[in-house]
C-alpha cells in the first residue's frame, strides 16, 4: 500500500511493448573533448544549459527495469536531451522522446505522460562531474539535468535509431555501479524509491482445447526484443 503522498506508477511487462528500428540518430560530438567544447560555446551564448531526461520503467522477472539507450559497448544514457532556449521543460522532453523513440508512422505515436520530477543534477564546471546539488562555491552552474518519471501506456511501439539499442536494466544492476553508468543513472534506484511502483503482470492464456499454448517469447535482461510494427 502506498503511503500518504507517495505517487503510484503502473509498471507493465517488457513483453507488452513492440520494438523496431529507424534511421540512425548521429551524435553531434565524437569525443568528450568535443562535447565539452560545444558546451562551453553554448554557455557563452545562452548561459546554463538545461537538459531534461525521461525515466521509463518496465518490469521483467517481477522486478523493475529502467530503459536506457546504449551507444557502443559502454555508453548508456537516459532518453532526452538539451532544451532549446526558452523551451518549456515538459514539452521539450516530449519533443525529445518523439524524436528518439517514436515510429515514423504518426498513427503509432503516443502522448508522453510526463510525471514527477525525480531529481536535478548540476554540472558545476566544464567537465564530466555532476552533483545532485549546487556546490557552495559555485554561483553559475554550466548545466542542469532534470529527471522526470514518464508513465508508459500498457502497450505501445518504440522505434530505436539503428546506431543505438534500447536496453532494460534492472535496478539492482544500476545500484552502486558508478564505473559503468555514472552518477546520474546510478542514483535512479534511490530516487525511484519515493514512488510506489505498481508492477503489472501478464496472466497466461488458457490453453486452447486442452493443448499447451506456445510459450511467450521474452526479452533477455539486457537485450532488445525483436519486433515488427503493426500494419
Amino acid at each position: 500500500m502506498a503511503t500518504k503522498g507517495q505517487p503510484v506508477y503502473n509498471v507493465y511487462p517488457l513483453t507488452n511493448y513492440t520494438f523496431g528500428n529507424k534511421q540512425p540518430k548521429l551524435e553531434k560530438d565524437t569525443s568528450v573533448q568535443e562535447r565539452l567544447a560545444r558546451l562551453r560555446s553554448s554557455y557563452e551564448q545562452h548561459g546554463m544549459r538545461r537538459s531534461v531526461e525521461a525515466v521509463l520503467v518496465v518490469q521483467e522477472h517481477n522486478t523493475p527495469h529502467v530503459l536506457l539507450l546504449q551507444l557502443g559497448l559502454n555508453h548508456f544514457k537516459l532518453p532526452g536531451g538539451r532544451l532549446r532556449p526558452g523551451e518549456e521543460e515538459v514539452e521539450g522532453l516530449r519533443r525529445k522522446l518523439t524524436n528518439t523513440l517514436a515510429p515514423a508512422n504518426p498513427s503509432l505515436h503516443i502522448t508522453w505522460d510526463v510525471g514527477e520530477v525525480l531529481g536535478v543534477f548540476y554540472r558545476p564546471n566544464f567537465d564530466t562531474v555532476f552533483y545532485p546539488y549546487v556546490p557552495p562555491h559555485i554561483t553559475r552552474p554550466k548545466e542542469s539535468r532534470k529527471l522526470f518519471v514518464v508513465q508508459l501506456p500498457e502497450r505501445c511501439v518504440f522505434a530505436v535509431p539503428k546506431n543505438m539499442r534500447l536496453v532494460a536494466v534492472p535496478l539492482f544492476d544500476l545500484h552502486d555501479n558508478l564505473p559503468r553508468y555514472g552518477p546520474v543513472i546510478t542514483a535512479l534506484p534511490a530516487v525511484l524509491s519515493r514512488l510506489r511502483l505498481n508492477l503489472q503482470f501478464v496472466l497466461p492464456a488458457a490453453p486452447p482445447h486442452g493443448h499447451g499454448g506456445q510459450q511467450q517469447q521474452q526479452q533477455g535482461q539486457h537485450g532488445q526484443q525483436d519486433g515488427h510494427f503493426p500494419p
